[in-house]
């Protein structure tokens, strides 16, 4: 990704010194009022960008099918969090309930049907 931009903006370069010595030997007319500062960099950028388009369309192509390999492993390390975290979610959640379980369960249970069961058992 970064040679690609790096080429970019070469051409850019390349168009700005192009353009410039082309408006200071007068083939090219210049800005109105002192415009230049702003008339040429435009200018470059208005030539140079259909030339990158097609001189760079390898480069573009190879750049994209890095992103796109990036985004991937990205995308897959989200749901390989996500699913770790849903894990981890339904364990705590179950541990949570057996927890409340448990706990109804010993609310629940009478001290009298203890001792009536203690007294069943021992006859």
């Amino acid at each position: 990704m970064l040679r690609y931009t790096l080429m970019r903006l070469g051409i850019f370069v390349g168009c700005l010194v192009v353009v410039w010595g082309l408006v200071y030997a007068g083939l090219v007319p210049s800005g109105r009022n002192g415009s230049n500062a702003l008339w040429i960099p435009l200018l470059a950028l208005v030539i140079s960008a259909p030339i990158s388009f097609v001189v760079l369309r390898k480069e573009r192509d190879r750049a994209s099918m890095q992103v796109s390999a990036r985004v991937d492993r990205m995308r897959a390390n989200m749901n390989a969090d996500a699913s770790a975290e849903d894990l981890a979610d339904e364990q705590a959640r179950s541990r949570t309930e057996n927890l409340a379980d448990e706990q109804t369960r010993t609310r629940t249970e009478d001290p009298a049907d203890e001792q009536t069961r203690a007294r069943t058992e021992a006859s």
